[in-house]
């Protein structure tokens, strides 16, 4: 009876929140006091939306003369939909509860019902989430695919220069859309100079949290390690543009390194190897405490040191496990953007010069698709081709990834 009573009005309640407001805008409306309003529509509707807020009371005066005059019908309007709606509410809550009333026999199984119920409602959240990652995929592929009718793939996918901007100048799409140098920026920062940063010292922190650190310096060190990946990116972008970068410029400038730049892959790496240092920790964590306490104990009972166990023992048993983790660090290392757009620069360059200004995938979607953007030249359709590039190399990678973490707890659960 409960259910009964309750879902109904409440769903109800729900749509009503959402679809009464443009019925009290249509009665305001219809009412002599909106004659006057002007013609143009941004006017009309800041003056609607004074008027609907002083008399719902989240404002206490008007700023617009012609706003006052639609207070009183606003409010007329705004009580009687709500009583409507509350009238409405209250008939569905009786009628479910009588329905449920009747229902209720000696031989009624309410907690068989219940349970269906919520079986039901599980397989929506379920459905949901897949249709929402088809809808996605959907959306990359068409998109990518008017993209691909204009600009050659083999072209996309194997080119070397990369100058949206020219193409969208008129000046053709011939060997403009060379992606190439995205792709290398992406792998550079975040597979290669992210990961250097990340694995030892992810590795290592694992190592020393789960063998040599006492149980109250690991309570309060475990915790604030993983602190690092609760830090919005953007701060990272901000420490890494305004205290890596010029640290780095002036490092290369010292040691006789000409053309560094105030952008660098270096600083963008370092910064985003340290973010995701969490990623990496907490999974060689949980992978070296998972590997049985005997084989730690027979290497240390044959005369082996704690270091000579953890390098020959624990690090070879937990290794698909670490090897899961450092697969995940990627991909969210690969798709990163604030760090890339305010450390590394918006240059497409296919260079080895750690300190010079590279861009990755992401950095050109964010670009290619901010400001006024038509949606049907290769110039705005290309961030849907480079999205689904890179979603392909992220799917790829996190299916690798859990793999061999499943591998790993095969092994030792």
């Amino acid at each position: 009876m409960a259910l009964w009573t309750l879902l109904p009005a409440a769903i109800f309640l729900i749509i009503w929140a959402n679809v009464s407001p443009s019925l009290v805008t249509q009665a305001v409306l219809t009412d002599p006091a909106a004659q006057t309003l002007p013609a143009n529509d941004f006017t009309r509707s800041a003056i609607l939306g004074e008027a609907r807020a002083i008399a719902s009371g989240r404002q206490a005066g008007a700023f617009n003369p012609a706003s006052e005059a639609l207070v009183e019908p606003y409010a007329r309007a705004l009580d009687k939909f709500g009583l409507a709606g509350a009238i409405l509410a209250l008939v569905l809550a009786f009628a479910g509860g009588a329905y449920a009333f009747t229902r209720i026999r000696p031989d009624f199984r309410a907690r068989t019902r219940v349970e269906r119920l919520v079986m039901a409602l599980l397989l929506v959240a379920s459905l949901l989430a897949i249709v929402t990652t088809v809808g996605i995929v959907a959306s990359l592929l068409w998109e990518s695919f008017r993209f691909f009718s204009m600009v050659n793939p083999i072209d996309f996918l194997f080119g070397t220069k990369w100058s949206p901007q020219s193409a969208a100048m008129g000046y053709g799409n011939e060997d403009a859309f060379g992606a190439i140098p995205l792709f290398w920026g992406t792998i550079f920062i975040g597979a290669i100079i992210a990961m250097i940063v990340a694995i030892p010292l992810g590795l290592m922190s694992a190592v020393y949290l789960t063998q040599y650190a006492s149980p109250t310096v690991r309570r309060w060190m475990k915790p604030t390690l993983e602190m690092l990946a609760g830090v919005p990116t953007v701060v990272y972008g901000y420490f890494a543009a305004l205290t890596i970068a010029p640290a780095l410029r002036d490092f290369a400038v010292m040691i006789g390194i000409s053309g560094a730049s105030s952008e660098s892959a270096l600083a963008a790496g370092l910064v985003m190897g340290v973010m995701i240092i969490p990623f990496v920790s907490s999974m060689a964590d949980d992978s070296i405490a998972a590997v049985p306490q005997s084989m730690r104990d027979g290497s240390l009972a044959m005369g082996a040191t704690t270091s000579e166990t953890i390098k020959r023992v624990l690090i070879p048993a937990a290794l698909p496990g670490v090897v899961g983790g450092v697969l995940l660090a990627v991909s969210r290392a690969i798709g990163e953007t604030m760090i890339v757009v305010m450390a590394a620069g918006l240059a497409a360059n296919l260079t080895l010069n750690p300190f010079s200004s590279v861009t990755t995938v992401t950095t050109q979607i964010v670009q290619l698709l901010t400001g006024d953007q038509e949606f049907d030249s290769a110039k705005t359709l290309a961030a849907f081709a480079l999205g689904l590039v890179l979603f392909i190399i992220t799917l790829l990678l996190n299916i690798v990834a859990l793999r061999v973490v499943k591998k790993y707890r095969e092994a030792y659960e």
